[in-house]
């Protein structure tokens, strides 16, 4: 099969170049299709141009379908593994702490127990094990209602971070099987939002739930993880009837769609003849031991000091801006930066699927919570402080599916972009754990350590994408040098080898 005229190099603005037709089921459009969707045929030859045009009508027609599917399941997973695990922070300020006895350092602890699992539980799939989980963290989630000690309560946590930890990587990774690179990043914004809006419809919620009064013995703080608990039980329960693996067991999708949508995806990966590889070691390790995907993720860890903190402790600061409120007012108070957080958690997303760039984003947005951060640090007025929450959220949430996507889109097989997730997750949550130790009851009520940590961290991220973007963007230059004399050493590879490359192809290049 020749390359057709129009198709170019592998690179992030190839996809504009596709052209054919698929409506008449015996045009040579078609047959190609479904020839580069079939196992063991690659999409692009060894220079990665594209062996196959894809009508930019019918690609239009199938991301409005998998959206539809695939999208709307996985973000209200996401969205109650949110809440219940950030929840902690409301039933704090509504009486946990006093009922279970928690003193000193112990809610720190408690907050630590979840982590501890989600670095253990590094890896997972996508397929039926998403709800599973999902049904894990609910059931723990409302078995907290019903502890009556410390010991209890670490030992709860801990059971939902087993459960939960698999939930950020594995629908990372589920997602990546159905999108192109460039719109990877604003499929994982539509379900990282949720985030956010947790934490808005979690205060609201939690507001409201206060208000019932009880459920048998069932009372006050209890009620939040009893009834959060319940509706994600509910959710993963539907999911396990709405998630196929990957597009070819879709059941809503017909032939045609199956093989569109396996081709496009095989279209950017040069040497890729499976969307859905066996497990290899080699490729594997490809996904971990790439330089985008270490960087990444170092950023990542610090990304999460601060979403995670803001997670765990935004109520605890506005009950300190705001003293004299009530419990429900201070609920209601952490509702509106969150909201705002959402709208950012979309808008820069999309900006970056469009322009296809996601590393001056990541300088972008790290400027917001280093202004945030800095205002808490610089004063005490109440409304300045309440003000810099908007800020600091509205930058760090974005980081999300910055992250996610630019670690996932700068691998080319399955196998190594299961690993590539699944580090840059794990990484990201050990700066989880750091954050349930950056609030420190004796640094309160102004937080300085907390507040000149997460800036810290948020000018670090800004030094180190900026370094990042440069070397990705010389190294391409290298690459596209040397193309030639290092494509004719391929001959002398087996096709195994050459998939085994990965990003160390010469036809690769960069996605920044």
């Amino acid at each position: 099969m020749e390359p057709t005229s129009g198709s170019g190099r592998n690179s992030p603005h190839s996809s504009e170049k596709y052209h054919v037709d698929h409506v008449e089921a015996h045009n040579v459009g078609h047959e190609d299709v479904v020839t580069a969707a079939e196992r063991g045929h690659a999409a692009t030859d060894e220079h990665g141009h594209v062996l196959v045009d894809l009508d930019p009508a019918a690609e239009k027609r199938l991301l409005r379908k998998i959206d539809l599917y695939v999208v709307p399941t996985v973000a209200m997973i996401y969205l109650w593994c949110f809440i219940d695990r950030a929840n902690i922070g409301n039933a704090r300020i509504a009486g946990m702490e006093k009922t279970l006895g928690l003193v000193g350092y112990q809610y720190n602890t408690l907050l630590t127990a979840f982590y501890v699992s989600n670095i253990l539980c590094k890896h997972v799939g996508p397929s039926k094990w998403i709800p599973f989980i999902s049904f894990g963290f609910g059931l723990m989630s409302m078995a907290t209602a019903f502890v009556r000690n410390y010991g209890g309560a670490i030992a709860v946590r801990f059971l939902l971070g087993v459960f939960e930890a698999g939930v950020l990587p594995g629908i990372a990774y589920y997602l990546s099987r159905w999108y192109r690179k460039q719109e990877l990043i604003f499929r994982l914004a539509l379900y990282l939002c949720t985030a956010p809006l947790a934490g808005a419809f979690g205060g609201l919620l939690s507001a409201g739930i206060l208000k019932i009064g009880s459920i048998g013995s069932v009372k006050g703080w209890e009620m939040l993880f009893l009834v959060e608990g319940i509706i994600t039980m509910g959710v993963s329960f539907i999911a396990f009837f709405t998630m196929p693996d990957h597009p070819s067991t879709a059941r809503w999708l017909n032939a045609e769609e199956k093989a569109l949508a396996i081709a496009r995806i095989k279209s950017e990966n040069v040497a890729t003849t499976e969307v859905t590889d066996k497990l290899d070691k080699v490729k594997l390790k490809r996904g971990i031991f790439n330089p985008n995907t270490l960087v990444v993720s170092w950023t990542f860890l610090f990304v999460n000091i601060t979403v995670q903190g803001i997670a765990f402790f935004t109520p605890t600061i506005i009950s300190t801006i705001y003293p004299h409120y009530s419990t429900i007012r201070k609920q209601l108070y952490t509702v509106p930066p969150y909201l705002v957080g959402v709208v950012f958690n979309l808008l820069i997303p999309f900006l970056s699927w469009k322009m296809n760039r996601r590393l001056v984003f990541f300088i972008a947005s790290a400027v917001l919570p280093i202004v945030g951060y800095t205002i808490f640090i610089a004063t005490t007025n109440p409304h300045a402080r309440y003000g810099a929450v908007f800020i600091a959220i509205s930058g760090a949430f974005p980081f999300g599916p910055l992250c996610n996507a630019q670690v996932a889109i700068n691998v080319l097989s399955d196998n190594a972009r299961s690993t590539a997730i699944g580090w840059n997750v794990m990484i990201g949550n050990l700066g989880g754990l750091i954050s349930t130790w950056s609030y420190m009851p004796a640094d309160g009520p102004n937080y300085h350590i907390g507040n000149g940590l997460n800036l810290a961290g948020n000018c670090t991220i800004l030094i180190t994408s900026a370094l990042l973007l440069l070397w990705l963007q010389r190294d391409n230059r290298h690459r596209e040098q040397v193309e030639d004399e290092k494509t004719a050493e391929l001959a002398n590879l087996s096709e195994k080898e050459i998939q085994e490359l990965d990003w160390k192809h010469p036809a690769w290049r960069w996605r920044t």
